[in-house]
């Protein structure tokens, strides 16, 4: 290959620039053009390419966000879109794609390489970590570290007040945020879409705490648990117990800013570069990942389809640790 293009999709996460700055720094070390693709498939369909040197993704690593922006594309869901974006890639002899991203960009990946035969090679960018193929996705452990920063803080107020916090972080079908976060933070309990949560146990866990003299508590809830998010939660225990003061924090979109880890700005060096020798070796459709320590290739369709499960040991840990 002579020419390649990159592009960041779906929800930004830290790690992003990163990837970028290794991705293209390993194909100018192969002599290998570079061309970025702006806001997604958005930019694919719509031709918006910049190239990218050497010098372009200087002073970038510690940034959060993408410098290449990331948009969703309803054209591209489109077999009209599709095409226009296939003669825009002839057009600037762009052979190969590195897609940074999650669930969707693969998906969106697979069904253009079916399509036009274009190889595509993935790097999972996604706070959730809910992509089958590696132990950790891109700006997972950023976001895990701004959580648990942020339930400190929270922590020292709860215990002043007296106060019971039900605090949402993201995690729409994946708990892996909320579980390490509850972990970390010492949580009374911590709520997940993986496992059903019942109201009656959560408050009689609470009520546990209050007859040992616990002067608050903390709630973590993913977003995507069965009883709701933790506003709903928060009123259904409230009608049960109410104890003490109850206040909810939405944690949101700070979750995914911020200047990445050290541990984030090593993975996405490690897989971008990755992701290019691959890409130049003829892999295609595949998604590159880090599992214990090595670099793995992992069909788009598995890395979508197959469920990445909570560690069980994790979950019986909260519960051990939260009496």
């Amino acid at each position: 290959m002579n020419k390649i293009g990159i592009f960041t999709s779906g929800g930004d996460s830290p790690g992003m620039n990163a990837c970028i700055r290794a991705v293209v720094r390993t194909a100018v070390f192969h002599g290998v053009e570079v061309v970025g693709i702006q806001r997604g498939y958005n930019g694919l369909v719509e031709a918006d390419f910049v190239l990218l040197e050497s010098h372009s993704v200087a002073n970038i690593i510690q940034r959060g966000g993408t410098i290449l922006k990331s948009a969703r594309s309803t054209s591209f869901l489109t077999s009209e879109g599709r095409k226009k974006a296939f003669e825009n890639m002839k057009k600037a002899n762009i052979e190969g794609i590195i897609a940074i991203g999650g669930d969707g960009t693969f998906t969106g990946a697979s069904v253009f390489n079916l399509e036009y035969s274009i190889p595509f090679i993935g790097v999972p960018g996604t706070i959730d970590n809910d992509l089958f193929g590696t132990d950790s996705t891109i700006g997972y452990d950023t976001a895990l570290n701004t959580v648990i920063e942020a339930v400190d803080k929270i922590r020292d107020t709860a215990s002043s007040h007296n106060r019971l916090f039900f605090i949402e972080v993201m995690g729409k079908d994946a708990g892996f945020i909320a579980l390490r976060s509850g972990i970390a933070t010492g949580a009374e309990a911590v709520l997940v879409p993986e496992t059903k949560t019942f109201i009656d146990q959560l408050t009689a866990k609470l009520e546990q705490g209050r007859r040992k003299s616990k002067s608050s508590g903390i709630v973590i809830v993913a977003e995507g648990d069965d009883e709701g998010g933790a506003y709903e939660i928060a009123a259904k225990v409230k009608q049960k117990f109410d104890f003490y003061d109850t206040r909810v924090v939405v944690l949101g979109h700070i979750q995914r800013g911020g200047s990445p880890s050290a541990r984030d700005r090593v993975l996405a060096s490690q897989l971008g570069n990755a992701a290019v020798e691959k890409l130049l070796k003829g892999e295609s459709n595949k998604m590159v990942g880090m599992v214990n320590n090595e670099i793995t290739l992992t069909d788009f369709d598995k890395a979508i389809k197959h469920t990445k499960e909570l560690n069980p040991s994790l979950v019986s840990l909260v519960e051990v640790l939260s009496i």
